[in-house]
């Protein structure tokens, strides 16, 4: 029964499709509501609302002859509204009855032609042609059956999205062609019905008709191909699983991609496969190549050692049966000459029993008594020497047995790759090496040698080191700083010792720099920081740590890194009134050096040093750095060494220059019965004069004088001409290079003494000198005073 439900819901819908065109919709019952689908009473076919189908769209002198048509024409649209749904549900009643009586599949047939033919019958218009005859008839019924058939179709497709305006344009077609074909119906009406035989062959173009035209719009999940809408409805498709035709093709797309993705990712590793096994291939062949030079070898030595042993077998074999002969030829030859002394003293016996001469014989007698008696007295050795017989020799063959054990399938390592240094992998004291062993060769271990690096003619006699490892890499301690070494590794195995690898020069760290605390010069918002390197070879560059310290917290929080510094000094812009700390690190191929010692740097003033090689003989600098002093000025041109920067005829000494644009302040602390002079000086101020006796110099002079303190501010030797009634001992001292200018106070009592207002062309060094003998303090690293803004 489901069929029958199935088929009721697709008409309703072709109805509903029909009462939005036709009329409004009658009220429906809440079974009907809750299906989400709108029923039409039948009657109202046969209404005057009917009329609304048909807009009125014929005007002019077409209006009056078209008017009987058109009447016509809703009586014979209502006519075939109602026979197909008498066809439909005759085909319906049709199925039951064949499947409930269990016809066979020709009853089925006829009884579904039959139906096809009632409903064909009913819904059939009149031919519709220029020609009486049979030809015009199955032409207009074909038309006729085709708009009915478009009108199903609209039908079946009405629930599908995306279809909703080829409806509304179908369906006025539709209602165009019925009006045209009830028109020709009243002509076809009036020759007569049609045969069986017509029936028939219209029945058959309507089903080819539909087979053409009607595609699969929607896809079968559960069989997987593509059906028509009706077959989901209606035919063996109904309980499957459908989606739409583009979602499944976008689905199947996706899947096809998906697929090629993981066929390419497949044909990658295959080809990798492929790479893997030519190069286990070349391994092979460079296996067998090696292993065939191992038995080969082996084969060799077995045969050396077995020769050897047989040289030496046969060579005992025949040291045995030369002294066997020796010994036997010593027993023949004295067997012999026994022989001979017997046969001799046979004869001599024969002889003397043959002398007639009685006192002859007696006097012969007695002599051969006495030979017979020597002779018989000696031992006569009948056994022989030696025998016959050689010791059986046994050849030892555990040495061959040891070498043809030793013949297996590993052959001796290839070399291993040693890798050239990383970045970042050594300290001052220590080196990492690493390397590699690009092939399959068994290894129990690894020899590493090394030595250090030098550039003298016989470097080959540095002493070399030798470490026994099991991995791949190594770390070395125990060794100098910033100094280059040499490695090279082998490969070990049961069989031997593989060929050393190619050599490679790694570098140690080097040593933490040493800051010239006493050399550093600062001012309210820069530093110049100088050190030295810790190591005799040079480094690739220096990096500079800052580290600000506040009241808060005093540990070391790294505010800056300056890196990449070629030299050994560096210019660094600070904060005002700040602390820092400031360290130093030694940078190479082989890495960083650990920090060098902090020096603390202040930034609330202008701090600088005195440079001791431009200080004069009788000049004497004191432990704390800023003090100067002078015993005698008897004789200030005086023999004493100078240095070649040194002044010579003014006891005088510069500070370090000051490279740092701005202001900057300091104090001089004087005594009130000293002569001196204190200012600024360019590098190039004329060593052999008096400051402020050239236009390289500006300075203030103290001169005691019987009826007073005289003061003089000179530059080029002029001074103008100023009394100071109160005698400064703390002279502050403000340079201003962005205002070209160089003032003196009383810092005492906060008064101005003077300003030279000249352009410094360069930056100039603070300077010196004492007159009399005395001492002079500098106080430098002061906030500049606020007083000094009054000016």
């Amino acid at each position: 029964m489901s069929s029958r439900s199935g088929s009721t819901r697709e008409y309703e819908t072709s109805s509903q499709s029909r009462g939005h065109s036709a009329s409004p919709p009658v009220p429906e019952s809440s079974e009907t509501e809750s299906e989400g689908l709108i029923f039409y009473h039948m009657d109202l076919y046969g209404s005057k609302e009917r009329f609304d189908i048909f807009p009125e769209e014929l005007s002019g002198r077409e209006d009056r002859s078209l008017g009987d048509t058109r009447r016509e024409s809703v009586l014979s649209s209502e006519k075939v509204q109602c026979s197909q749904e008498i066809g439909y549900d005759t085909e319906k009643e049709v199925a039951e009855l064949a499947k409930m009586y269990g016809l066979d599949e020709d009853k089925e047939k006829e009884l579904e032609l039959l139906g096809g033919r009632v409903e064909m019958e009913s819904r059939w218009p009149p031919a519709r042609t220029k020609k009486a005859g049979s030809q015009g008839s199955i032409y207009n019924a074909s038309k006729s059956s085709t708009s009915v058939k478009d009108q199903s179709q609209s039908t079946k497709q009405q629930g599908l999205p995306g279809e909703a305006s080829q409806d509304e344009d179908q369906s006025k077609t539709r209602a165009d062609d019925e009006v045209e074909s009830n028109i020709w119906s009243r002509e076809g009406l009036s020759s007569g019905g049609m045969s069986d035989e017509w029936n028939s062959q219209a029945v058959s173009e309507e089903q080819e008709e539909e087979e053409e035209e009607e595609v699969a719009n929607v896809f079968c999940s559960t069989c997987k191909i593509p059906i028509r809408a009706f077959d989901k409805l209606f035919g063996e498709h109904k309980d499957h699983e459908v989606t739409q035709l583009p979602n499944a093709l976008e689905s199947e797309k996706e899947e096809i991609h998906k697929n090629m993705c993981k066929l390419e990712e497949q044909i990658a590793q295959m080809e990798n496969v492929a790479s893997h096994l030519e190069e286990i291939f070349l391994t092979v062949e460079e296996n067998f190549g090696r292993q065939e030079q191992n038995f080969e070898a082996h084969y060799n030595d077995a045969v050396q050692v077995l020769a050897q042993k047989y040289e030496e077998q046969l060579e005992a074999l025949g040291e045995e049966k030369r002294q066997k002969l020796e010994a036997l030829y010593e027993q023949l030859v004295s067997s012999g000459k026994l022989l001979d002394t017997c046969k001799e003293l046979t004869d001599k016996t024969h002889e003397l029993f043959l002398e007639n001469d009685k006192a002859e014989f007696m006097k012969a007698a007695v002599t051969m008594v006495d030979r017979l008696e020597e002779f018989l007295k000696q031992e006569v050795n009948l056994e022989l020497s030696t025998l016959p017989d050689f010791e059986e020799r046994v050849i030892d063959f555990s040495e061959v047995e040891q070498l043809m054990n030793s013949i297996n399938a590993i052959p001796a390592p290839c070399a291993p790759v040693i890798n050239p240094q990383a970045p970042n992998a050594a300290t001052g004291t220590s080196l990492r090496v690493c390397w590699g062993l690009f092939s399959d060769d068994t290894v129990e271990g690894y020899q590493l040698c090394y030595k250090p690096v030098s550039n003298e003619r016989h470097s080959d006699e540095q002493a070399e080191h030798t470490l026994k490892v099991k991995e791949t890499y190594c770390t070395i301690t125990n060794l100098l700083p910033n100094t280059q070494y040499e490695f090279w590794v082998s490969a070990l195995n049961a069989s031997g010792i593989s060929p050393p690898s190619e050599r490679a020069v790694y570098v140690t760290a080097p040593s933490p720099p040493i800051i010239r605390s006493k050399k550093i010069q600062s001012c309210e918002n820069a530093a110049l920081v100088c050190w030295e390197s810790g190591d005799i070879n040079p480094v690739d560059s220096y990096t500079v740590e800052l580290h600000k310290l506040t009241d808060e917290e005093n540990d070391d929080i790294i505010t800056e890194s300056i890196v990449g510094i070629p030299n050994c000094e560096v210019l660094i812009h600070l904060q005002p009134t700040q602390r820092y700390h400031i360290c130093v690190r030694a940078q190479n191929l082989g890495g960083s050096s650990e920090r060098s010692e902090p020096v603390l740097i202040h930034t609330t003033g202008t701090c600088f040093y005195l440079n001791e090689d431009t200080a004069h003989p009788l000049l004497a600098i004191l432990d704390d750095g800023f003090t100067i002093s002078c015993d005698e000025l008897e004789n200030p041109e005086c023999d004493l060494p100078v240095y070649d920067n040194s002044f010579t005829r003014c006891i005088a000494i510069l500070g370090s220059l000051i490279p740092f644009p701005g202001k900057h302040y300091w104090e001089v602390e004087v005594e009130e019965d000293m002569e001196y002079r204190t200012g600024v000086a360019f590098e190039n101020t004329p060593r052999h004069g008096h400051l402020g006796a050239n236009n390289s110099s500006w300075c203030m002079r103290h001169i005691i004088t019987p009826s007073r303190h005289k003061y003089e501010f000179l530059h080029s030797g002029m001074t103008p001409d100023i009394r100071i009634t109160i005698p400064p001992t703390r002279i502050g001292i403000l340079l201003d290079y962005e205002n070209c200018r160089l003032s003196f106070f009383n810092a005492d009592i906060a008064q101005h003494l003077y300003t030279f207002n000249s352009r410094f062309q360069h930056y100039v060094h603070p300077c010196f000198a004492l007159e009399t003998p005395g001492i002079l303090r500098i106080r430098t690293g002061i906030t500049t005073p606020p007083w000094t803004a009054l000016l």
